[in-house]
């Protein structure tokens, strides 16, 4: 089992800096590497994580006895655990970003000049990749893979409550590694949970890291985008919006405000508050309200919505700010599609925001005027995630605007170049 300690003999500093040397090394080889190749890694890792479940549970048997020691929340705990179900979706997800189109090398776009150059602009690999993440060790196998399907080597530094688990599933991703002929260091995880290892990751590692991206808490977002001395893509927390419109059908808004909150409420797509058109609150609350608390979630309402459903805790300012991650959901009465846009925009993230609405000019209004990175009509929140979307998985939801927005997948953890094609062309 990896101890939660320094590597023997070796300061953090000099550990990372030889890790950023042997990720540049692997790039080349990697951007060059025929689909055939990393497809053929990819299910080689999937057999792997299948094959290896036991030692897999058994790591994740001694983070989660961690977790309880270190009093981790209910939430946190439910991130961290795996079990033969959540092994099996590993592999299913590496399996489907096998199947994925290759994105490098498509021509995104081609043109010709009056004077008969021909330009084209290629997707490219990003190069070397830096993904920051909490608790969740399933995170080590979709980036791993993601990373692998785009040509990019990734340095993987999950939490210290994930570390024994997050070793385990990354033993069979550089099986994968081998078996196809691939380099074993396109695919690294840091094996210290000194924080010291993050802040040499965001000084760039000697100019060996292309890019970072922060899948966690706002405390480990922030700190990223603060120090970061490379380009970051943002995942900022999930206070995600559930709005019922007076036009919603009301069965439909129940099952999908329950599924919402609760399927599970330790993601960031969870809905953390539900907003509700007051010209339907005596019809549609109570109902809505009722299913969540006997689903087990406490509610925490404004003064408004607790006229109507006197059994809500008081909410105050702080819930319209909180990203719970746990049983618990704010709820709010607005005026309308009006209210409920002024409010997503006062408190949103940014990330995900859903509408139950049957009335077309409400949705349209909810798609144009919000500016959250994923919008949904008539679906629960819980759709926020790259699987979902048919990118097999996601590195995280960015909810920054530069370069990759909403689910980070294949696509995205690409860039770009341009292939001129002239006959003796010179500029006059």
């Amino acid at each position: 089992m990896l101890k939660l300690s320094e590597t023997a003999g070796q300061d953090t500093a000099s550990l990372m800096a030889g890790i950023g040397q042997r990720a540049r090394v692997a790039a080349r080889p990697l951007a060059i590497a025929t689909t055939a190749a990393k497809n053929a890694a990819l299910e080689a890792m999937a057999v792997s994580i299948l094959r290896n479940e036991a030692a897999i549970l058994d790591a994740n048997a001694a983070d989660l006895a961690n977790g309880r020691d270190a009093g981790l929340s209910s939430a946190m705990m439910d991130r961290l655990k795996l079990d033969p179900a959540r092994i099996a979706a590993i592999a299913r997800g590496i399996r489907d970003i096998a199947a994925l189109r290759d994105p490098v090398g498509d021509v995104v776009a081609a043109w010709d000049r009056p004077n008969g150059l021909h330009i084209e602009r290629v997707r490219t690999p990003l190069g070397v990749v830096g993904v920051i993440y909490e608790s969740r060790p399933n995170v080590t196998a979709d980036a791993g893979a993601l990373c692998l399907k785009a040509g990019n080597p990734v340095i993987l530094r999950g939490g210290s409550d994930s570390l024994n688990s997050s070793a385990a599933i990354h033993a069979s991703l550089v099986e994968g590694l081998k078996a196809a002929g691939l380099p074993q260091d396109a695919i690294q995880l840091v094996p210290t949970p000194d924080r010291a290892a993050v802040g040499e990751m965001l000084k760039g590692l000697s100019g060996n890291l292309d890019v970072i991206i922060p899948r966690g808490g706002r405390s480990l977002v922030e700190r990223v985008q603060t120090e970061a001395r490379v380009p970051v893509f943002a995942h900022l927390e999930g206070i995600c919006h559930l709005y019922i419109d007076k036009s919603a059908d009301l069965a439909m808004a129940v099952k999908i405000a329950v599924n919402a909150k609760m399927r599970r409420t330790g993601i960031c797509g969870a809905a953390e508050t539900l907003l509700v058109d007051r010209a339907v609150a005596s019809s549609h609350l109570v109902p809505m309200l009722e299913a969540l608390r006997a689903a087990g979630c406490t509610v925490r309402a404004d003064a408004d919505a607790r006229t109507v459903f006197p059994a809500a805790e008081p909410a105050d300012d702080a819930d319209w700010r909180t990203e719970y991650l746990d049983a618990i959901i704010a709820v709010k009465l607005v005026d309308g599609i009006e209210g409920a846009i002024d409010h997503i925009e006062t408190f949103s993230s940014h990330h995900t925001e859903a509408i139950v609405a049957e009335e077309g000019a409400a949705v349209e209004k909810f798609f144009n005027e919000i500016d959250s990175a994923i919008l949904l009509h008539n679906a629960s929140t819980q759709f926020a995630d790259g699987g979902e979307f048919g990118m097999g998985a996601e590195i995280g939801i960015a909810t920054g605007k530069m370069h990759a927005r909403g689910p980070v997948g294949v696509e995205q953890l690409t860039s770009f170049k341009y292939r001129v094609r002239g006959s003796g062309q010179v500029r006059p």
